[in-house]
Parts: structure tokens; sequence; C-alpha cells
């Protein structure tokens, strides 16, 4: 157990919840309004087209490439203007998106872990991505709540971390970043000198081309809970 833990940061996606099917009917929600508001845009939307032009943006646009909203209202602003649509439609389709971004579904360790490490630790979140865990719902159990949109950077960029621990107050050796992705959550929080848990929930055997640096690996947060003990007081609020 680390003996000087004093708080928590966790990723979001596929950490807390299933992204993939999230996204998916975020993208169904978006197009039923296109095909509803704007039938000519709605007839010729399609989710891998509006990828391929986020990730011709992050080229054009590598300084934004770290911002997931500017760079899907950005693609449907193109697509619109190059429908010979008003590209003020990007802002509405956005924001149906958008709100169904934040229609998740737990795993069902991550409440009761939550309520139950809040507690005795601060906690805070970091995603690459753009929900926002007070819109779900779950903003009471954290202190810091940031993401690669606010701070300018993206994990696994040192910064998105230690932009975390430097809103604590800590060094990054106090706090354990926990997430599901070795390389973006593992390999980038300890480069920024951070501790770090592996939450493989599918039981993925770790990269081979990746050193094992992670502290822990645990399939769900409950093990966490339990690694860290219940009679553990540093760091508690």
């Amino acid at each position: 157990m680390p003996l000087d833990v004093r708080a928590i940061c966790f990723d979001l996606d596929d950490t807390f919840w299933e992204v993939r099917p999230v996204l998916q009917r975020a993208e169904a929600r978006m197009a039923a309004f296109l095909h509803e508001r704007h039938p000519v845009l709605g007839e010729r939307f399609a989710p891998e087209e509006l990828y391929a032009r986020r990730m011709s943006l992050v080229q054009e646009r590598p300084d934004r490439a770290h911002d997931m909203t500017w760079l899907r209202t950005e693609a449907l602003r193109r697509f619109a203007l190059e429908h010979e649509h008003d590209p003020n439609i990007a802002d509405e389709a956005f924001a149906v998106f958008i709100d169904a971004r934040h229609d998740v579904t737990f795993f069902e360790d991550v409440l009761p872990a939550l309520e139950r490490l809040s507690g005795r630790y601060p906690l805070a979140t970091f995603s690459n991505g753009n929900a926002d865990v007070h819109r779900i719902g779950i903003g009471g159990h954290f202190v810091v709540t940031l993401n690669a949109e606010k701070v300018g950077h993206a994990k696994p960029k040192p910064e998105a971390f230690l932009a975390v621990t430097e809103s604590l107050g800590l060094r990054p050796d106090q706090m354990l970043y926990v997430g599901d992705e070795p390389r973006l959550d593992v390999m980038g929080s300890r480069a920024a000198g951070c501790r770090s848990v592996w939450v493989n929930r599918r039981e993925m055997p770790w990269p081979a081309d990746l050193a094992p640096t992670a502290d822990l690996e645990v399939s769900n947060l409950l093990e966490l809970v339990e690694w860290l003990g219940e009679s553990t007081t540093t760091g508690s609020r």
C-alpha cells in the first residue's frame, strides 16, 4: 500500500463508464436532430465522415488537437458550409450531442467506491474528453475537475497531470492517478511523477512494448478501495 497518497485523480471514459455506447448514442441523436431539422444535412451525415474531418483538423491545427469540443464543432461547421447551410447549425447539433454525451451508465463498482473514497481523500478527475461530472451528477465527490480542453494539454503529456497536482497543492508523487489506458493513463501519470493504478476491467494483457509501471492493477474500483485499506487516514479531509 502506498504510504503517502494524499489525493486520487480519476480518468472518466472507460474507467467510470463504457464510452463506446455513449458516443454511438450521442451520434445517433445528433443524426436524428439533423434529419428532423435540416434534412439535406441529415441525409449526408455520417459519423465516420465527421471523424475523418476531425482527424484532418488535428493535422491542420495541432494547437487545438486537445480540444474535443472545438474539433467536433468545427467539423460540423465545415460540414454545414460545404452543403451551403448556416454554420451556426453546428452549435445546435453539438448541443444535442453533448447532452447525450452525459447520458452514461456507471460500472456497478463506481458509485460505491467514490462514496467510500471521497470521505478519506480529496478526489479529482482529468479526462481528455469533454464529459462533465457535475452535469452527470457526481461532481460533489470531487474537489478538482479538469480536462484537456481546460488546461490546454492532453494525456499523456506530463503537463496534464501536473495541472491537477498544482490545483490540489501537492507534489506529483502524492497523487494517485487511476485510469484504464496503459499509455495515456499509466505511462503518462508516471512520467509526470505520480503514482498510478491501471483499471483493467477486461483482463487484457499489459502491452508488450511497455515496461510495467503501474503501482497496482485492478479489475474494478472496489479493489482499489481495499488496497488502500479502510483504516488509512493519510490524506483524509
